[in-house]
C-alpha cells in the first residue's frame, strides 16, 4: 500500500493511533489497543456510530457501508441500509459477512461480549472516537487507511483546515468580540470544556467562551457548570448558545424562562440561539457548517457576505 505521509499521520494521531509500515502493510493501533494490519482496503463495513457513517460517506464509501446504527437509519442518505445495534445477537452481524465493524470506546466497554464474538469469528473491529479537533484529523486519516481512501482523507484534512482559516480571517480585527455561553445540557446546567469541538467551532467563528474555567466531567468534553456560575457571568454574556438535539432537547423558551436567567444580558436582549448538535459536537466535516452557523449568529455582517 502506498503511504508516503507516514510521519505526518503519526503527528496527527498523537494518543489516538500510531502507524507503522512493514512489508507494504500499514498497522493502525486503535483506542482499544488492538493492532490492525491493513494490507488491502476493507470493503464490507458496518458502522455502529453516526460519525463513522457520515465520514465514510464523505470519503465516497456508500457502497462499502453495508450496515449502519439504528440512529443512522433515520437519515435519508442511509435509510436503505440494514441497521444494526450492539444489542443485536452476534449472528445478525455474522450473517451480513462484514470484514470490518467500526465502534467507539463506549460500545467496546459496554458490550465486550459482542466485540469478542465478532473477533473470534475473524471480523476486524476498530474502536475510534476523537476527543479534539487535532485527533479528528488523525481519525479521518485512520478511516481513509482502513478503506483505501488515504489521499481523499488527506484532502479532507487540508480542505477543512483551509476553510477554518478563511472563517477565522473574517473576524480578524473585530473588537470587542462577542462573549458567549455555550450550553451543552440545559437540565443539568452543563457546558463544553476547553478543547471540545463545540468550543473549537465557537472560537473559529470569532466568539469568546465565558466559561473557560469549566472542568471535564468523567473525562468527557462536557463539564458541570451550574446556574450560580452561569449567572455570575450574566452581565458579560452577549450571546447565549445552546446545542439542540438528543443530548439537549431544549427550546429558546425554556432558556428564556429559566428562573434567574432574566439577569443574563443575552436573555434580556433576546440573543438566545439554538444550534443543531450534529454540526457542533460530531467529529465530521459538517463542523464547518457549525462554524459558519455560529458566525452568522455572532457576526452576520461578516459571515453573511459569504453568500453574496
Amino acid at each position: 500500500m502506498a503511504f508516503p505521509l507516514t510521519g505526518f499521520f503519526q503527528l496527527l494521531f498523537g494518543v489516538l493511533c500510531l502507524l507503522s509500515t512493514e512489508a507494504g502493510a500499514v498497522t493502525l493501533v486503535d483506542q482499544g489497543g488492538r493492532s490492525i494490519s491493513v494490507d488491502k482496503p476493507f470493503a464490507r463495513i458496518i458502522s455502529l456510530y453516526g460519525a463513522h457513517t457520515e465520514n465514510l460517506s464523505f470519503l465516497g464509501l456508500d457502497r462499502e457501508i453495508i450496515g449502519v446504527s439504528r440512529s443512522d437509519s433515520h437519515d435519508k442518505r442511509f435509510s436503505s441500509k440494514p441497521w444494526f445495534s450492539y444489542h443485536d445477537d452476534p449472528e445478525k452481524f455474522l450473517g451480513a459477512r462484514p470484514d470490518l465493524v467500526l465502534v467507539r470506546p463506549m460500545i467496546e466497554r459496554g458490550y465486550p461480549g459482542l466485540i469478542q464474538r465478532l473477533e473470534r469469528s475473524g471480523i476486524t473491529v476498530a474502536s475510534l472516537q476523537p476527543a479534539t479537533v487535532e485527533e479528528m484529523y488523525g481519525y479521518w486519516v485512520a478511516l481513509g487507511i482502513l478503506s483505501g481512501k488515504e489521499e481523499r482523507a488527506a484532502r479532507m484534512v487540508a480542505d477543512f483546515q483551509h476553510q477554518v482559516a478563511v472563517y477565522r480571517g473574517l473576524t480578524q480585527g473585530v473588537t470587542p468580540k462577542k462573549r458567549v455561553y455555550f450550553e451543552a445540557i440545559h437540565s443539568r446546567m452543563k457546558t463544553f470544556t476547553p478543547g471540545s469541538m463545540a468550543l473549537f467551532a465557537l472560537e473559529a467563528a470569532g466568539g469568546i467562551n465565558v466559561a473557560g474555567d469549566a472542568l471535564s466531567s468523567r473525562g468527557t468534553n462536557i463539564g458541570n457548570y451550574g446556574k450560580e456560575r452561569i449567572l455570575s457571568h450574566g452581565k458579560e454574556i452577549d450571546v447565549f448558545l445552546a446545542q439542540q438535539g438528543v443530548m439537549n432537547p431544549v427550546t429558546r423558551e425554556m432558556i428564556k424562562n429559566e428562573p434567574g436567567f432574566g439577569i443574563i444580558k443575552a436573555v434580556r436582549n433576546n440573543q438566545v440561539y439554538l444550534v443543531d448538535e450534529m454540526i457542533v459536537s460530531r467529529p465530521g466535516f459538517r463542523l464547518l457548517q457549525g462554524i459558519r452557523t455560529i458566525g452568522e449568529i455572532l457576526y452576520p455582517e461578516r459571515f453573511g457576505a459569504l453568500a453574496e
